[in-house]
Parts: structure tokens; C-alpha cells; sequence
């Protein structure tokens, strides 16, 4: 995560200041899912223990999940939003967007997490929480898939079309995970088993969800960067933002 960061903030000169916004967004993203991560495993450690057979059981010490929730409240509005600002939006279009988005996510995860207290011996109110984060959710993935299909397929360059298609196909594709990790205390596997398997599961699809667009999101802005720089050199009549001026040279 931390790495991910480092890349992203050391690469803003080489982006237009028009997108460096967005990269300094997911830098922030994989920044703050990094501190969490720290407290995660901290708490972790101190939670459970390791025994002689390779199992792991509780130590009496509450296990702080809401360290993870408390990290995607932060962090997955953001990320949404990252993908808004390199898309062919108008300012006010863009505000709508991320603004929905941002309130969708929020309200997906506070219904999801109270789920989380419920072991596999009361599946009933945990499938009543998925159920009902569910319902945000897919108004998100309908709104990357869909709702900015006409956005996305207004870009003049194929290539930068390509490439946010492919951040939307990858945020979506990450973020099913989540709701079958959430399912898997309902499968009948026992409690301190699950609780393994579904920080594997989360972690390993948040490294998907916020490395993973986190790099896309560069390789966006760093083709409508070269893309608007070939527009400015080609065009010497056009008035050239002060921004800009350093970026051309």
C-alpha cells in the first residue's frame, strides 16, 4: 500500500496539473488503508494465538474490525472519486457523480458493518446487513458500468477510452469480492476459521481495489497528459493555461 503511494506522489510531475488531482487521490487512498493496516495487525496479534497444531484460536482480547470499516468509510468514496476526475465530465456533472457515489458508499458500508458482529450462529442478521449493503452496491456498479458509459465513450482518444473502461471493468471485478468474503461465516465454517479466511479475503481484494486502480488510474492520466501536450505543441495558436507553461517544456 505504502508503495503504492510512494510511486503515485513521486510520478505528479509527469502528470498535467488538470489530473494531478486524481493522483494524488489514490495516493492518499492506499496512504490511509496503510495506516489502518498497521492497526489491523496490530489488533490481530494481540487477538488470537497460534497453536502447536497450525490452528489459531481467540486470546481474550477483542479482534477491532472496525479499523478495516473505519479505513473504507475513508477511503472508497475516494476511490470513486479518483475515477470521476479523469473522466470527459463537466465540473458540475463530476460534483453530482462523485457526490452520489460518495454517499453510496458510505451508506453500503455502515449497513454492512453491524453484520459483522454476527458469528455464523446467527446467520439470519447477518445475511438482513448484506442484504441491505447490497443495495448501494449495486447502484455503484451500475453506475460505473452504465451510468458513465456515455462519458466514457465521449473520449476523442480510444486509448484513454480503453483505459478508464479498464478502471471501471477492475473496480467493479474487485469489488465482488467483498460480498462473498462477507458470506463465508454463513457457510458453516467454524468461527475462528472464518475470521482468517475472511481477512485474507478483504486484504487481499483491497490490495486489488486500491494498488491495483491506483496504477490504472496513472496510466489514465498519464495518456491524456501526452495526449493534451501533443494538442498544445500541435496548436501554438491556442492560448496555453500558466499551468501548463512548465509542463510543456
Amino acid at each position: 500500500m505504502m508503495a503504492t503511494t510512494i510511486f503515485l506522489w513521486i510520478r505528479l510531475p509527469s502528470c498535467a496539473e488538470k489530473y494531478q488531482g486524481a493522483l494524488i487521490i489514490s495516493g492518499l487512498v492506499t496512504f490511509i488503508a496503510s495506516y489502518h493496516y498497521m492497526r489491523i495487525f496490530d489488533s490481530w496479534v494481540e487477538a488470537y494465538k497460534w497453536n502447536e497444531d497450525g490452528s489459531i484460536s481467540p486470546t481474550g482480547a477483542p479482534f477491532n474490525n472496525a479499523y478495516r470499516y473505519m479505513d473504507w468509510v475513508l477511503t472508497v468514496p475516494l476511490l470513486l472519486i479518483e475515477i470521476i476526475l479523469v473522466m470527459n465530465l463537466t465540473a458540475k456533472e463530476s460534483a453530482a457523480k462523485a457526490r452520489n457515489l460518495a454517499i453510496a458508499s458510505t451508506v453500503m458500508i455502515l449497513v454492512g458493518y453491524p453484520g459483522e458482529r454476527f458469528s455464523s450462529t446467527s446467520n439470519n442478521w447477518r445475511w438482513f446487513y448484506w442484504t441491505g449493503s447490497m443495495v448501494p452496491f449495486l447502484y455503484i456498479v451500475y453506475t460505473l458500468m452504465f451510468g458513465l458509459a456515455e462519458a466514457t465513450a465521449s473520449e476523442t482518444d480510444r486509448g484513454v477510452a480503453d483505459k478508464i473502461r479498464k478502471c471501471q471493468t477492475w473496480t467493479v471485478f474487485s469489488w465482488c469480492t467483498y460480498p462473498a468474503v462477507y458470506l463465508l461465516p454463513m457457510l458453516g465454517i467454524p468461527e475462528s476459521t472464518a475470521m482468517v479466511y475472511i481477512n485474507f479475503g478483504y486484504t487481499v481484494s483491497d490490495i486489488i481495489a486500491k494498488c491495483g486502480v491506483g496504477i490504472l488510474i496513472y496510466n489514465v492520466t498519464k495518456a491524456k497528459s501526452r495526449a493534451l501536450k501533443k494538442r498544445l505543441r500541435e496548436n501554438p495558436e491556442e492560448t496555453t493555461p500558466l499551468q501548463y507553461q512548465s509542463f510543456l517544456e
